[in-house]
């Protein structure tokens, strides 16, 4: 398929869409400092799915760099690292829930990726989890000699992109993370634009 296909997230919502084994989907951070939590299922089989820790077991490293695998709960390269503008993206942080806005921010109901993956999914007959870990691109985490986890500014500027190639046909889902109270995004929530080719 030569054919683009384009979609804007707006800030602090999400997609979900397919991917077909060969394509190659790019996700852009438009305005810069904006973080992405990007899931994928196995579309044979939605088992098997996009395991950050997986990758980091396989990938020996907390960054991925281009020609990198992404891999699965099965140990199953699904994505390849195309092209990648920034270098900086988080492995380890789950998907950001209404309970973690209560505990550390004192905010009820807040927007999250957790519920904004479960809508993005809603088409695809994929069950809740009772958690997501995604592959958070742009998301800046620092470790210490210390141990002491910190997350900083997004190190992406406005055009910057992380370009994936699916390995097997995928089901995506993407949120653009709605946290403003943290440098998570650089306390202001902006679009995300995927494209796929």
């Amino acid at each position: 398929m030569n054919q683009k296909q384009k979609w804007l997230i707006p800030a602090t919502e999400s997609i979900g869409f397919n991917l077909s084994a060969g394509q190659t989907v790019r996700v852009i951070d438009v305005e810069g400092q904006q973080v992405a939590d990007f899931i994928a299922y196995v579309k044979e089989d939605i088992q098997e799915r996009l395991d950050p820790g997986v990758t980091l077991d396989v990938l020996r490293s907390f960054k991925m760099k281009e020609g990198d695998y992404i891999y699965s709960n099965r140990y199953r390269p699904l994505l390849k690292v195309v092209k990648d503008t920034v270098g900086q993206h988080d492995f380890i942080n789950p998907a950001c829930r209404s309970e973690m806005y209560e505990l550390l921010y004192q905010k009820s109901n807040h927007k999250n990726c957790y519920d904004n993956l479960n809508r993005a999914l809603n088409n695809f007959q994929i069950q809740s989890p009772k958690q997501y870990y995604p592959l958070n691109l742009f998301m800046n985490t620092k470790i210490s000699s210390s141990g002491k986890i910190s997350i900083e500014r997004p190190l992406s500027k406005a055009g910057d992109f992380t370009e994936l190639r699916a390995e097997v046909d995928l089901i995506v889902a993407i949120s653009a993370c709605p946290c403003a109270e943290s440098a998570c995004n650089g306390y202001h929530c902006t679009s995300i634009q995927v494209e796929i080719t």
